[in-house]
Order: structure tokens, then sequence, then C-alpha cells
């Protein structure tokens, strides 16, 4: 294995009823004020906003709170959380939701720290150095954002979606019930398998140097996920297998799976955010269209990689077989395989390529997703 460095303070409280203990949580960490912020009103109809209130009220903690955070969440929604948090003095956020609400509580919470405008943060302007408290209570497992310290927005006049990450945008303290996961449709769980392959893979199938025990690694959380997802999609109350997924997800982002590895990218997640920022369609739908058409066009970078990923993961032989086997599992699951599938017309084609290329001039990595490429893949996506 090369050489490494591995940081990754947050805490997590995993388990049944955890939520229940969340005041007590943060007043461990001091805190007396916290913006509570989440999507739709669901949480309020299901008990989980009582259950969170009356354990921070028990803790002595006050609270604001900031609803109707959307899936692809909006920079103008975070600009409403920034100015509670400043106008009201708050000390935390705390996010009760899936990765759209958490990704919106770290912009906020670095915002609210920030005398500048947050989308900054996004452009490389500037670089976090200063956040409120985060704290979470997942109820969607996906985006491993509740270990990790980025947060994806997307800016409503302009249609970017980009990134932050930040020393002090980790969370503080994460809790993980699966219990409160069990309503998530078949629909959003089929998308967030995508999303987790999506962060398995981009790196499984682009470091340029993989140790033997992190691709053993990245494998077994893949087939974790496959297994799980088919018992969910047949009985969603099933405890074990949502207790496994969830924990799958997390390790998939919590930045483990890049120890001792060389040369991986994001590469599906650069392709997709474009797509979710101009159609609103669900991230892992989109990813579950660009990671075939990406596979394709990477093949033959890596093809020792795809061969061994089509024999240990589909029991195949030969990179195109594991990704047309990859491909099959991802119909079965009921998440879009082409761009058709996706509502995305063909002949936007064009456009996006103009949009990405653009996006990759904004990171410097013009050189990496040329205009050819980008074209390249979103071809092979219809």
């Amino acid at each position: 294995m090369n050489d490494f460095n591995y940081y990754n303070p947050t805490r997590i409280e995993f388990g049944k009823g955890k939520e229940a203990n969340i005041g007590k949580y943060i007043a461990e960490y001091g805190v007396s004020k916290v913006l509570i912020v989440y999507g739709s009103n669901r949480i309020k109809k299901s008990g989980l906003f009582d259950t969170v209130s009356q354990s921070l009220t028990e803790n002595g903690i006050n609270f604001e709170e900031l609803g109707g955070v959307q899936s692809n969440p909006l920079l103008s929604k975070v600009y409403d959380g920034i100015e509670i948090a400043k106008s009201k003095g708050l000390e935390a956020v705390l996010a009760v939701g899936g990765g759209s609400v958490l990704d919106s509580s770290k912009a906020i919470a670095a915002g609210a720290k920030y005398d500048g405008d947050v989308w900054d943060f996004f452009l490389h302007k500037a670089e976090p150095q200063k956040a409120l408290k985060i704290f979470d209570i997942m109820t969607l497992a996906a985006t491993g954002s509740e270990m990790n310290n980025y947060a994806v927005v997307t800016n409503d006049q302009t249609k970017q979606k980009l990134s932050l990450a930040g020393p002090e945008t980790f969370p503080t303290v994460s809790v993980i019930n699966p219990e409160l996961q069990a309503t998530v449709s078949n629909d959003y769980l089929a998308y967030s398998a995508s999303d987790i392959f999506a962060h398995s893979l981009d790196m499984y199938l682009s470091a340029t140097y993989l140790p033997a025990y992190m691709a053993g690694y990245v494998e077994n959380i893949l087939k974790t996920v496959m297994r799980t997802t088919e018992i969910l999609l047949a009985d969603a109350d099933n405890y074990e297998a949502r207790a496994e997924f969830a924990w799958a997800a997390t390790q998939a982002l919590n930045f483990t799976t890049f120890c001792g590895v060389a040369g991986n990218r994001f590469d599906t997640h650069f392709l997709e955010h474009t797509l979710s920022a101009e159609y609103n369609i669900a991230h892992g739908a989109g990813l579950s269209i660009i990671m075939p058409a990406w596979m394709k066009w990477q093949k033959n970078n890596l093809p020792e990689r795809f061969e061994q990923f089509a024999r240990n993961m589909f029991n195949v032989e030969g990179a195109d077989a594991g990704i047309e086997a990859l491909t099959q599992w991802y119909s079965k699951i009921g998440t879009p395989v082409t761009l058709k599938e996706g509502n995305i017309p063909e002949s936007d084609i064009p456009m996006l390529v103009e949009k990405l290329s653009e996006v990759a001039g904004l990171w410097g990595a013009t050189s990496l997703y040329t205009k050819e490429m980008i074209r390249t893949v979103l071809e092979n996506a219809k």
C-alpha cells in the first residue's frame, strides 16, 4: 500500500431509537441553540420531529427550523438557512433527513461563519475554515455524507451543481437508525444503491494503483449493497438488511476505501452532476445512466481491473460482459440506464457537452474531461 494520511472526526451513533438521544449528544458539545433542517413535512407526520424537538428541549437546547429542502438541494435554501443562523446567533445545524438535507446543512454551517458569499466555496475561490457544528439524523442511506466533509448543492440561477469541503465540515455526531429508513420507496432504494456503487466504482475503476486488500474491501461493499437491495425490494422491514445497507453506504464514502490508493477520480459524479442540475433527475438515477456509459469509455485504460470486476462481482469473463451484467442489474432493481429512460433528450447532448466543459474549466481539469471524452460517454448512454 502507498503511504497515506487518514482523518475522520465524525462520531457515529448507530442503532434503534438513538434519534431520541440527539439532545443529549448535542449538549455534550456545549451547544444550546441549533437550526433543524429537514425536507418535507413527512418527519412531522411520522412523529420524528416531535421526538427530536422533545429531546432538544429536555436537554436545554433551543431551536429554529428550516424545512423544504429538496432532492438536488438548492443554493437559495442554503441562503435562507445562513440568514436564520446568523440572525439568531445559532451554534449548530441539525440535519434530519437524507444526503440532500445534510449537504444543505453543511453549506449553511460553513456560510454562517463566512463574511462573503457561500458560493465562493463551491467555485473554489475560498475554502471553509470555520463552520457551525454539524449534527444529523439520517433517514436515507446513499451519499455517505454522514461521515465525510463534502456537500453538493445546485445554484438555482446558473444551474451549476458543485461541491465544497473543508476541515470543519465533517459532522460532529451522526445518528443512523436503520428503522427510520424503512419507508424509503423502492425507486429511491434503487437510486441509493446506484449512488453507493458510483462512490465505490469511481475509485475502483479509475485508480492507477489499487491494493488487493482495498479492492476486496470495495467488492464486499458492492456485494453487500446488491444482496441487501434485493432483500429490501421484497421486504422493506428487514432490519438486518436495512442495517447492512446503511453501513455499506457510510463506508463507501468515509474515505477508508481511498487509503493506500493512487490516481483515483470521481468521473461519473463529475459527469452526472450537470444532468441532475439541468433535469432535476435523482442523483442515483443519473449515475446509473452514466456509469455503464463511462465504463465503456474507461475499460481500455484499465483492462485487467475491468476483468477483475466482471469475474469477482458477476462471475463472468471480460470487461464487456461485466458492464452488461451491471447494466442488467440496474434495470432489474428499477433504476434507468439510458438517457431516454431518464427523460433526457438525446438532442441535448451538444448543450450538455458545453456545460460539462465549463465545469471542467472551473476545476482546472479540461485536459482530463475533454469535450471528446464527455461527448463519447454521453453518446454511449443513448
